[in-house]
């Protein structure tokens, strides 16, 4: 039980923590654009870049309550000489502002019923006991105040809810006494032997006084697996047979002093990464201090500081986002202050417009532009009805005959693709001939995605939307 017991409790004392980052990003030198100014040179989430202390040191004291036992405890006790007295330090390290581990060491004494060696028994039949230990536990420190803060709170925060767990190891002495006065010692556990582990879990609430400075009260609720630990004797003993407990399990309320380590400014369990600026700001107003907004200044001059802006050469009157990035509503590639169609997706060399689909089919040599499709659909749009009357007064006015070329973007497989090429080709030719076109001067051609009309679109997400759909297309050809 006692191994089942603390398997769960190194489960719960070690959750997973996910780190902040912070991104910086160089400009390649070619055309701005949203997909290339943001997501390069990405660096963690460090010390020496958020500058903050996560080293501290911790001391309390407290009274343990035995919670249930054999001997008198708050379950079957009167609430008289039940209360002793306990101690503890730990050396604490933040992981995230979120999380930490806490080596830990505590040491006490619990009091069951009137034992205390300034008292005598008040009658023959009493027995009382104590119990002093010394316990080893490694602890995990969740704070909850960093883990569940709101993204738009930006003000500094004093207090914090923390939640412990965790296992060790403890070594106790159990004493009884009798009604003669007598004192014996009963059991006496060794620390670091399997029959020594034990459970500790409870919650806090801190106060921070200063930088270096932070109150906490503590419950905390160890679970001993042991039901000697009462000074109650061998686990079948007549004392021993009086309650169903199988563990001597209590509660420990402690008041304790934190002092933080280090030469920075903020410790990271009262640090807020999405915050930063604002809890730097703050700091900064407390000391009386003049504010500099930006420490490395703002060279593209965009109201973003270059410590946290992800494109340094933003063009002189270009829009941007929090993290200084020009704005390209449309995800075209061409961002706002150059695209003249700033909602209608389109290619750099028309500014950012769409190419005109809607007039007549336009003949290149012995080529003729058609009609483009929605992704994975061989539908023809009603926006293309234009363009294919437009071909069939072209084709019936001319002697030749014409290829009708179905092609796909590089999604999907080449299997998959090529079918729907060929359905492609084949619903336009059907619209052709149902509206005039003679059968012979028509053959439909299937090319899948081995006929892009932009071969740099492989795979498709190396290319904004429009180059994609443009590739899904049916076109005609001269034969």
């Amino acid at each position: 039980m006692k191994l089942s017991l603390a398997i769960v409790a190194l489960a719960l004392a070690i959750p997973s923590a996910t780190y902040a980052q912070d991104s910086t990003a160089d400009s390649n030198g070619k055309y701005p654009n949203t997909f290339s100014s943001g997501s390069a040179n990405v660096t963690p989430f460090t010390n020496q870049s958020k500058r903050f202390n996560d080293w501290s040191i911790s001391v309390g004291a407290g009274v343990p309550l035995l919670q249930s036992a054999d001997l008198t405890s708050i379950k079957n006790g009167n609430g008289k000489n039940l209360f002793g007295y306990s101690a503890y330090v730990s050396i604490d390290k933040a992981i995230t502002h979120a999380f930490g581990i806490n080596l830990q060491y505590d040491r006490g004494e619990t009091r069951q019923g009137w034992f205390n060696t300034k008292n005598a028994a008040p009658d023959a039949s009493a027995v009382g006991a104590r119990t002093q230990y010394d316990a080893i536990s490694l602890l995990g420190d969740i704070n909850f105040s960093n883990l569940l803060r709101r993204v738009d709170n930006h003000s500094p925060y004093r207090w914090a809810l923390h939640g412990y767990a965790g296992i060790g190891t403890i070594a106790y002495r159990a004493y009884q006494k009798d009604g003669s006065n007598k004192q014996t010692l009963m059991t006496e556990i060794k620390p670091f032997q399997l029959g020594s582990l034990f459970f500790q879990a409870g919650t806090g609430v801190k106060f921070k006084v200063n930088r270096r400075i932070d109150i906490e009260g503590r419950l905390m609720y160890v679970v001993t697996g042991d039901d000697e630990f009462d000074g109650g004797g061998d686990a079948y003993s007549a004392i021993n047979k009086r309650s169903e407990q199988v563990s001597d399990n209590f509660f420990n309320a402690t008041l304790g002093l934190s002092v933080k380590l280090g030469k920075h400014e903020s410790h990271l369990m009262w640090h807020d990464p999405l915050q930063e600026i604002y809890y730097k700001l703050d700091v900064l107003a407390n000391k009386n201090q003049d504010i500099e907004v930006c420490k490395k200044g703002d060279a593209d001059n965009d109201g973003v500081c270059d410590d946290w802006d992800r494109q340094l050469d933003t063009p002189a009157g270009a829009r941007v986002d929090g993290a200084g990035v020009a704005l390209d509503t449309d995800l075209d590639g061409v961002i706002d202050l150059y695209d003249k169609c700033v909602t209608v997706p389109g290619p750099v060399e028309n500014n950012g417009c769409p190419v005109a689909t809607t007039g007549p089919v336009v003949e290149t040599e012995t080529k003729l532009e058609g009609i483009e499709f929605d992704l994975n659909s061989d539908r023809i749009l009603p926006s293309n009805t234009p363009i294919l009357n437009n071909a069939v007064n072209y084709i019936n006015s001319s002697t030749g005959s014409y290829n009708v070329i179905g092609a796909t973007d590089t999604r999907g497989t080449d299997a998959y693709n090529q079918k729907l090429s060929e359905r492609r080709a084949n619903n336009v030719k059907n619209y052709l001939i149902k509206n005039g076109v003679q059968t012979g001067k028509l053959q439909a051609i299937g090319k899948g995605e081995k006929d892009l009309k932009y071969p740099e679109c492989e795979p498709a997400t190396k290319c904004p939307e429009w180059k994609n759909r443009a590739n899904r297309r049916v076109y005609f050809e001269a034969k």
